[in-house]
């Protein structure tokens, strides 16, 4: 059985005493939530020794926003398995179409970024997904599996999500049709080929449209952007009641 994790990315928002005011509000808010979905909250790193502290007891988990390949070196900017185990970090988002598409990660790079996460204890969250222009050209399925593929090599399936993030949604109040979005997760886990894989759905995830999207037979979670930043939106989306 497939255990949905709501994820939220907070992406580069949130200093130390926001998370403190955001976590006030929210954890009363999932104190009566099912114990069938994991909630995740992925900080920045400035904020993650705050969040440490302020989620002990609870039932919310920590997620990075990225990790590095190598346990330590001069490696400016990046951040070691290590270092995020020390604050009891459980999951490590990676593949993100932000650092895709800002700073040219490679798939490649990608897949040694989980392959680090995975061997160290993490729990690689590998984001996949197309452009606006490449679902127009028909090539969104290839494009996908090439991530799968590459992104996916040499893991551990039974330790890992696998979030699809079609970028055209990504931030633009796009939401891909939920069957659509259902389609593609389920060619994703036949191409991994584990049944019990868990796979997300990312983008322009609201509370309005959070019940649909968990409905859906193959969809096991969420990996939520803005609507993750207000403690109220994010509690509604991890409070979901699926069709």
């Amino acid at each position: 059985m497939r255990k949905p994790v709501i994820a939220g990315n907070w992406k580069m928002h949130m200093t130390c005493a926001q998370a403190r005011e955001w976590m006030a509000t929210f954890l009363p808010l999932i104190a009566a939530t099912p114990n069938d979905r994991e909630l995740v909250v992925a900080p920045p790193f400035t904020a993650i020794s705050t969040m440490a502290d302020l989620v002990k007891g609870s039932t919310l988990e920590l997620s990075s926003q990225n990790v590095h390949w190598e346990g330590h070196g001069a490696y400016t900017a990046e951040i070691a398995p290590g270092m995020l185990l020390e604050h009891d970090v459980v999951y490590a988002i990676v593949g993100h179409s932000e650092p895709r598409k800002y700073f040219s990660e490679s798939d490649e790079q990608i897949n040694h970024r989980a392959r680090s996460a995975q061997s160290n204890g993490l729990i690689p969250i590998v984001c996949v997904g197309e452009t606006d222009e490449q679902r127009t050209r028909g090539e969104a399925e290839r494009v996908i599996r090439r991530q799968v593929e590459q992104g996916l090599e040499g893991l551990d399936p039974a330790k890992l999500i696998v979030a699809y993030e079609p970028i055209w949604a990504i931030g633009t109040g796009k939401t891909c049709e939920s069957t659509e979005a259902n389609r593609i997760c389920g060619l994703i886990r036949s191409w991994v080929g584990s049944p019990d894989l868990i796979i997300q759905y990312g983008g322009s995830v609201k509370p309005g449209n959070i019940d649909e999207l968990m409905s859906m037979s193959d969809i096991d979670g969420v990996l939520v952007g803005g609507a993750s930043l207000e403690a109220e939106s994010f509690a509604r989306i991890a409070n979901y009641q699926a069709a």
